[in-house]
């Protein structure tokens, strides 16, 4: 492979980085060039059907240049993206369509706005900001990582072909005109020491730094000597625990099969097929014959065919085990997840230690050395926040299986209409679930759960199912109950986590529907709820009386949360803290409804009858009694618009207030930007003696 000496046509600096005191920069010419004067030069060009992009050129060592800047090597996809008059294309460098696969960038690009063509990479970062390889592979939705483009390029733009302006200039548009988004980011570019920056990116665990002069045009489908590529490899030494050689090779062999110990067990690491010649295989061929054996020396029998990215029809070979006895050293871009080398090398053999002492060596933690070169790193890689819950289900496939909490879900009929007027799906609200779950599962937790099913969607039939005997998968958490209603012994399903949350939606329970106590005290509610419930009245009078019902309760000392009940009502919960029974509960509830009743006869009823209440809002206190269930805080109603059960503060109790303003649409902005106003519900709860006896004073 030719050098970088060699294929760099000006003079080299020679210069040595000094450590952490050369300061990566960024470079601040496209902040000086005038857009304006760039744009009204460009010509005039069609936006492009069809594109490859330019490509770099792989050297062996990072260099420093007068002339070059340096990004970094996004380890993802690369990605052309056409994007004009709301129309979005996403391809790969092989013109594979990405636009449904990434479905988020893509959706991120058409709320750009934007006409242009822009050339980057789609990667998965963690929380340290570098992008994983492997992540992005297994990548299916929005909850198997933090998905971001991150453009280094724009080839096309309003009607104009930029790929005749030098790079600068090209930067300079794009940095112009780049949102604010939290998908799509310019891929920063630094000037000063290319030995430098090199290091740094080896520090902090990227694959490796692209180099490109200042001045290059852009070369659709070159592979051009102005951007080159320089890869920081790691590097283990590793046992050889066999070799492989292909049919239709006349190699001495094709592979090495590596390993390295845990315990006394050699685990596979992969194979190496590059780094060795003619002369260096048959020297270790004369070193493997007394070595080979019938016995299999790794752990688990390794599967020598198996298909990769690369290779996707590898030609078939047979294997040659040997005695675990050689160690040789090996240079690797990473290791995946489960333990197999990337892009792997062998760099020689190593006679000066013990194979039984070879074992996987441990990086330094990430976190540590991101603090210990946080100057120069921050101005190189952007940590990210902890990703917030995005969708589990991608848009596009009816049928998904997904692992949640360790459990196998396969959803099904995802794209079936539940909401039909508005086109609200299954997978919709399965979605909706796993983002509101950290915020739902605490008013659900441990509550045996009275399921409403809606399997057809809200048009269509509905039915009970508490009882889920022999009906659930085994990891289902179950309380058995006996109805005196109905005689019978019951299993209620026991909510616990996201995946019995989950399992739930996937059933076609729209509404959750938990009870007010837990199993742990299944007769003392946590607790105690005052429903507002129309018939004719407006919902100006259902605020009108919640308002009452705070008074009422502020005068006994007590602080009670709102929430709407997503249908027709509002709903205000006490919190007891588990500390009295239904029946102490149902009795303080009923001497609040009195009190309020007192206050607005006119339109408010305590009479269970419905005859008897004449039309008049019913104030509900029978809701705190055993089995009784309301909707849960955060839950979706089975009605029309998709509304949800929303915790409020009660500021917002007051005329205006809609059932409508809170829906499956816009529940998780909402939660994001108020939190949970429903927490104190949770707390201890109040002390029932002391108000009563403020009562009787």
């Amino acid at each position: 492979m030719a050098s970088a000496k060699k294929i760099i046509t000006t003079t080299s600096s020679k210069k040595t980085p000094t450590a952490k005191k050369n300061i990566i920069k960024k470079k601040p010419a496209s902040e000086q060039i005038n857009v304006e004067l760039i744009l009204a030069k460009a010509q005039k060009g069609k936006l492009p059907v069809e594109l490859t992009p330019m490509l770099a050129t792989l050297v062996d060592k990072p260099f420093d240049e007068a002339g070059w800047f340096y990004e970094v090597k996004w380890d993802g996809y690369r990605a052309l993206a056409f994007v004009n008059k709301g129309k979005v294309q996403i391809k790969s460098r092989n013109d594979k369509s990405f636009t449904d696969k990434f479905y988020p960038v893509t959706e991120a690009l058409r709320k750009w706005n934007i006409n242009a063509v822009i050339d980057g990479e789609i990667v998965v970062v963690g929380e340290n900001g570098i992008s994983n390889f492997g992540d992005l592979q297994n990548w299916r939705s929005e909850a198997d990582g933090e998905l971001l483009f991150y453009v280094f390029d724009i080839l096309w733009y309003d009607g104009k072909d930029l790929t005749g302006l030098p790079l600068t200039e090209r930067k300079a548009i794009l940095k112009s005109v780049i949102p604010k988004d939290r998908i799509i980011h310019v891929s920063e570019f630094f000037e000063e020491s290319g030995l430098v920056f090199f290091e740094h990116a080896k520090e902090i665990g990227l694959e490796g730094i692209i180099a490109k002069k200042a001045d290059s045009l852009y070369k659709a489908g070159d592979r051009s000597r102005d951007w080159l590529k320089i890869k920081a490899n790691k590097r283990q030494e590793m046992v050889i625990g066999g070799f492989t050689k292909n049919d239709d090779t006349v190699k001495v062999f094709s592979s090495l099969l590596m390993g390295v110990y845990e315990g006394n067990q050699l685990i596979y690491t992969g194979k190496v097929g590059t780094g060795f010649n003619v002369e260096t295989q048959k020297k270790m061929m004369k070193a493997f014959e007394p070595l080979i054996t019938t016995k299999v020396p790794f752990t688990e029998l390794p599967d020598i065919n198996k298909p990769s990215r690369f290779r996707p029809n590898p030609p078939h070979a047979t294997v040659t085990w040997l005695k675990p006895k050689l160690v040789c050293e090996i240079s690797y871009a990473e290791m995946t997840t489960d333990g197999i080398m990337r892009h792997p090398s062998f760099e020689g053999m190593r006679l000066d230690k013990k194979s039984i002492d070879v074992v996987r060596e441990k990086a330094k933690p990430t976190a540590k050395v991101l603090k210990e070169t946080k100057a120069v790193t921050e101005k190189i890689i952007a940590p990210r926040r902890k990703s917030e819950r995005r969708t589990l289900l991608n848009p596009t496939d009816d049928s998904q299986v997904r692992e949640v909490n360790g459990h196998e879900f396969k959803f099904a009929h995802l794209n079936k209409l539940y909401w039909p007027k508005e086109k609200i799906t299954k997978r919709d609200l399965i979605n909706y679930y796993y983002q509101v779950a950290p915020f739902i599962l605490p008013y659900l937790k441990d509550r045996p759960q009275s399921m409403l099913r809606h399997p057809e969607g809200i048009n269509a039939f509905s039915f009970f199912y508490k009882n889920i005997k022999g009906k659930a998968p085994e990891w289902v958490e179950t309380f058995d109950y006996h109805s005196d209603t109905d005689g019978e012994d019951k299993e209620y399903l026991v909510a616990k986590d996201d995946a019995s949350l989950l399992y739930m939606a996937s059933l076609g329970c729209i509404e959750m529907n938990p009870w007010h106590s837990r199993v742990q005290h299944d007769d003392k509610p946590d607790w105690c709820i005052i429903d507002l419930d129309p018939a004719k009245n407006t919902f100006d009078q259902v605020i009108e009386a919640a308002q009452v019902t705070k008074s009422v309760l502020e005068s006994m000392g007590i602080m009670g949360y709102p929430k709407t009940s997503g249908s027709t009502g509002i709903h205000i919960y006490i919190p007891l803290g588990a500390k009295y029974t239904y029946e102490q509960s149902k009795e303080f509830a009923r001497l609040i409804a009195t009190m309020v009743h007192e206050e607005l006869p006119k339109f408010t009823s305590i009479e269970r009858a419905i005859k008897d209440r004449k039309g008049k809002m019913y104030i509900d206190f029978l809701q705190n009694r055993a089995q009784a269930t309301v909707s849960a805080p955060y839950s979706v109603r089975p009605k029309p618009g998709a509304t949800v059960s929303m915790p409020l503060d009660w500021s917002e109790v007051k005329k205006g207030l809609k059932m409508t303003d809170f829906t499956i649409h816009n529940a998780i902005d909402r939660i994001k930007s108020v939190g949970d106003l429903f927490k104190p519900v949770l707390g201890k709860g109040i002390d029932l003696n002391k108000v009563l006896k403020k009562l009787n004073q």
